[in-house]
Parts: structure tokens; sequence; C-alpha cells
């Protein structure tokens, strides 16, 4: 397990990708506290699963778009699993629309959420892996930030604001020992975009997947668990998209 002894924080780790994060990094070792903010239920479930498992887990609720309560978050998680080592800012929301009839608060809490916590959690945690000169940050971005598609303006702009954030940070803690990478994932089989698969099961976007097919949770996990681990040792300031193959096209517009 190349992970053994080491404590790693998954915010928004109740469901979907974050939820398989946080069970692919206790299999490898890991010891996980699993962030919400409002579904203790689900999280005592990931939680549940983990020590099934032989793992070691706690919840730890918390709203990282709030940079008092993205501090607390980091404490206990050092308090109560003794340490920290990885983290993975996953949270994420989406509140889709056309830019010109968008909600102001729909911007707002998209960019709060998304970019800001992701901000939170690194400054939050960034004094604790310095002093220890040793740790891993993996952000979960999307090929979206890469990426334009209609009704996504706020969260594409707030997925490239995590790609921008992850250069520069993985060169701000580089010489503390600090790796910082991101993860960007295509369509994923998840709650987050079941409505985009709603009119056709997502037949039309997976035609336009060169591998014909949705990653699983696992798969980006998998991904997760490589950049944090001693395998992606010499990686940092990387975005490594999980698409399928999707970036490697020209798409343009909606799918037919």
């Amino acid at each position: 397990m190349k992970l053994e002894g080491q404590v790693a924080l998954v915010t928004g780790a109740s469901r979907g990708i974050g939820r398989a994060i946080a069970v692919r990094l206790a299999d490898e070792g890991a010891r996980v506290a699993v962030n919400y903010r409002s579904r203790l239920d689900a999280a005592e479930e990931v939680v549940a699963q983990i020590e099934e498992a032989g793992g070691k887990a706690i919840a730890i609720g918390g709203d990282v778009a709030e940079p008092k309560q993205a501090r607390v978050l980091v404490e206990r998680t050092i308090e109560e699993l003794g340490g920290l080592h990885v983290l993975v800012n996953n949270a994420g929301i989406a509140k889709d629309g056309l830019i010109y009839t968008m909600e102001e608060q729909d911007w707002l809490d998209v960019m709060r959420v998304n970019f800001g916590g992701t901000f939170n959690c690194t400054r939050a945690a960034m004094g604790h892996l310095m002093g220890q000169r040793e740790g891993v940050i993996v952000n979960v971005s999307s090929v979206m930030s890469e990426r334009a598609w209609v009704g996504e303006a706020n969260y594409s702009a707030s997925k490239g604001a995590i790609n921008s954030f992850t250069r520069c940070s993985a060169l701000e803690l580089a010489k503390f020992g600090v790796r910082v990478n991101a993860v960007l994932p295509g369509f994923t089989a998840t709650e987050l975009v079941a409505g985009v698969f709603a009119k056709d099961g997502g037949r039309a976007i997976r035609q336009l997947i060169p591998l014909r097919d949705f990653a699983t949770p696992q798969q980006i996990a998998g991904v997760v668990a490589f950049l944090a681990g001693p395998d992606a040792g010499h990686i940092t300031g990387e975005l490594v998209r999980v698409d399928g193959g999707s970036g490697a096209s020209l798409v343009l517009g909606r799918p037919r």
C-alpha cells in the first residue's frame, strides 16, 4: 500500500468522484477525513465502507467556501487523524445556465465553492505541509476548464481558475517538497452531470468520446491516487486529463 501511514483529506467526499477518491486512498493505506457539507448520512456510509475494508476514516462537516470552516476542517483532520499529507480539493457544484439569463447568485455560488473551496483549503493546509516539508495537493478540475460548452460559463470559469491556481501553488510550494497537480475529468457518470444525460441516456455525448464511454468515478480516483503516491514523486504543476481522448479531437457546439 503506497500511502501507508499517511493522512488524506478529501473535500466533497460523501458522493460521486469524491467518495471514490476517499475509498481508493484508504485502499492505498491512508487514514481518510471524509468531508461533507450537508449529507452526514452519506459521509458516514463512506466511513463505514472504509472501515469494513479494514481502513480508518472519519467524517467532518464543513463548507469549504467559508475560509473559517476550511481552516477548522484542516485542523480537525490533523488533530483527529494525527497529521495531514494529502489534500484532495474535490468539492464542487454546478448551476448551469446561459450567460445572458444567469442569475448573479448562480455565478457567485459556483465560483465560491469550486475555486473558492480549492483556494481556502489549500491556504489552510499550506502551513502544515510546508512545516513538515512533505505533502501532496490534488485539485479536481474538469475538461470544461479547457473547452467551451453551451450553458457552462460559470462552471468552466471556476475550473479554469483552478488550473491556473494549481500551477501557481505548485511553484510556490515546490521548495518545501510539496507537489500540486490537477486532474481534469471528462464526462463522468455522477449525480452532478445527471441532467446532461437525461435526454437520451448520454448516447449523443458518448459518440463524441473517442473511447466511446464515460469515465467512472473509480477511474478518476485511480489517477488521483497515482498523483498522491510516490510513483508521481517528480510530477508537479501538471493538469492531467481523464476524458477518453476527447481533448485530442475538435468538437464544435452541442452533440447532434
